[in-house]
């Protein structure tokens, strides 16, 4: 399957595409608005893998969060241009229940619970996503054309009119007026011609935008990039722990209140969502990156902006695999395959960290603790990624990463 074919449209407007972020037969599109039905936009789940556990208590004896405790060994002498060092160590992994979080609140976070003990360890990571610039320097070197900028295949699509064949990308296409919540077909659409170079469809370009997260980024497409510098996707674990700072359990990566003070900690989404951001934290849509305050290990945007790729596959119950071998899973993997039983069949990985359209309203993913789950050939224009470096003396498993679509 490719990125036409997540949430199969349902109807064909026409004026309004739609949210695609991967596209299957089901591709319909009007003659008037170009629609490639689909959106493969929100594809989040993962599955079962054997991964090595001490046999040691995971959580609390009422479920909550335990010490983090970082490795002590000091950072590698030499530090990666970009990178900073992460510890690793032992932390409690997942979500609060609701009725512990914040004002903020979250929403679907199921698939992020129990809380479970975890070891991973040390590594560098990258301060920010990806920017525009550095992806651009390797497209320059080597010539990879992504996913979004590839004309989808008539094998992919049996039935699919040649002219539906179109590449382009999904694209949050706000609504001027309010809308139910229940329906994402509402703002998302697929748009021709959209891609990295053009964040919003042709017109757009990235001109001046060199320091933003370079988005429509499919799972292969990210792939493709750590290859080229040397590094790496994170691993779920790796990316939480990291993401954490040194805290426990705290709701967000910078501690225990959305606004400390009044200030504005991340950019994501105010107003009336979805027809409405008032770009009260500085920013109506995407920002630069490291626009905010960094977190206790110097990264920046670990929550909003953009969801960020890492290498494990989507499962929902995987949480509840390693917890029930009742110790500490040792730098887990995820598991060795797909599977979402809302939308059986389609590959997806965990992405992190939520984006700039995140709200107490919908979608409150920037929690530092919930998952996202994304349809590996689809990228969006909230969807990006950033890279990760096993130092040489650490004992650090190699995340998978493999670019098929096995299940």
């Amino acid at each position: 399957m490719s990125r036409i074919c997540t949430y199969k449209l349902r109807r064909t407007p026409v004026v309004k595409k739609t949210h695609v972020l991967s596209l299957p037969s089901a591709v319909a599109i009007t003659a008037v608005a170009m629609t490639v039905a689909a959106v493969a936009f929100t594809r989040w789940f993962s599955t079962n893998h054997a991964v090595a556990v001490s046999p040691v208590a995971s959580v609390s004896s009422d479920g909550s969060f335990l010490p983090t405790v970082p490795n002590p060994a000091p950072a590698p002498s030499r530090t990666p241009d970009g990178m900073v060092w992460i510890p690793g160590g032992e932390f409690s992994m997942g979500a609060m229940d609701p009725p512990a979080t914040s004002e903020a609140g979250m929403h679907a976070a199921r698939d992020a619970r129990p809380i479970h003990r975890v070891y991973v360890d040390g590594f560098w990571m990258d301060k920010t996503d990806v920017t525009n610039e550095q992806f651009a320097q390797f497209v320059g070197a080597t010539g990879h054309i992504t996913v979004a900028e590839r004309k989808p295949r008539a094998e992919d699509f049996p039935g699919a009119p040649p002219e539906n064949l179109v590449a382009g990308s999904v694209v949050f296409s706000p609504p001027d007026h309010g809308v139910p919540l229940s329906d994402h077909f509402q703002w998302w659409s697929y748009v021709p011609g959209a891609n990295w170079r053009h964040p919003l469809g042709p017109a757009s370009s990235i001109k001046r935008k060199e320091k933003y997260p370079v988005v429509h980024i499919a799972y292969e497409d990210a792939v493709a990039y750590t290859k080229w510098a040397g590094k790496r996707l994170p691993t779920e674990a790796e990316w939480e722990f990291a993401a954490r700072g040194g805290l426990t359990g705290k709701p967000f990566v910078w501690g225990d209140e959305f606004r400390p003070n009044g200030k504005w900690m991340a950019n994501t989404h105010q107003g009336h969502f979805p027809n409405i951001d008032t770009g009260s934290d500085g920013y109506a849509g995407i920002s630069p990156v490291a626009q905010f305050p960094p977190n206790g290990y110097g990264l920046y945007d670990m929550a909003g902006n953009v969801w960020q790729w890492v290498s494990d596959w989507y499962r929902p119950d995987y949480y509840a695999l390693l917890a029930s071998a009742n110790g500490i899973a040792r730098n887990p993997q995820g598991p060795d395959a797909s599977s979402d039983p809302d939308d059986p069949g389609e590959p997806k990985r965990v992405m992190r960290g939520g984006s700039y359209l995140c709200t107490d309203q919908y979608c409150s993913r920037y929690m530092v603790g919930t998952r996202g789950k994304g349809e590996v050939s689809t990228g969006t224009n909230h969807l990006g990624f950033r890279c990760v470096k096993p130092a040489t003396t650490a004992k650090a498993s190699p995340a998978k990463q493999e670019t098929g679509d096995e299940k």
